[in-house]
């Protein structure tokens, strides 16, 4: 009998020392997906405009409309405690080749969303210091993003927040609680004086 629970205490010992806290090596290798293939010239736009740690994760005809794009993050460089690990960015940008090596920033989210006509309409009021980026680049859609903040905004809710390319204004908006639907642009973020006069 003694023997036997020493026998289940070694073999016990011995389980949980091979359960340590860090995956093998490969195993963290296979989970990173490859990086895109680009034109050098995209790292140089990246660089100025977003600086020096930046990371182009998704490139090619991304909104479907004929145009090279970029999807370039700057990632957050630990993550913070109480947050599963994955896309976490504090900015996240979609730069578009206009032809030969000129480039336009089209999408920008920092602690807003932002295209070139405003701001994108449905977002939290108050700013947003990290979010978690999820993508799926359709085959007729193009590229569709989903951000969620890592924290809950001042006043608000954590609510996941969806962009895509809109064909028929021509530039990336956000998309309605359904994912449906497009909402359009504002020129300022600031609350409706819901007071009457």
């Amino acid at each position: 009998m003694r023997r036997f629970y020493l026998l289940t205490t070694c073999g016990a010992f011995l389980f949980l020392a091979s359960c340590g806290s860090s995956p093998h090596p490969i195993a963290q290798d296979a989970a990173k997906p490859a990086a895109p293939s680009y034109p050098p010239e995209v790292d140089q736009v990246t660089l100025k405009l977003f600086g020096t740690e930046t990371e182009v994760i998704a490139y090619g005809d991304l909104a479907k409309n004929g145009k090279q794009e970029a999807l370039v993050v700057n990632r957050i460089k630990k993550t913070p405690d109480g947050i599963v690990p994955g896309n976490l960015v504090t900015r996240a940008g979609i730069i578009e080749n206009e032809g030969g090596n000129s480039w336009k920033e089209v999408f920008l989210c920092d602690e807003h969303f932002k295209n070139p006509a405003g701001f994108l309409g449905g977002q939290p009021l108050s700013p947003v210091n990290g979010w978690r980026l999820q993508y799926e680049q359709d085959a007729k859609k193009g590229l569709v993003m989903y951000f969620t903040p890592l924290q809950k905004p001042a006043g608000g809710y954590v609510v996941t927040y969806g962009v895509q390319w809109n064909p028929e204004a021509k530039r990336y908006q956000m998309l309605d609680r359904s994912f449906t639907k497009f909402l359009g642009e504002v020129s300022t973020l600031e609350p409706i004086d819901s007071t009457s006069q």
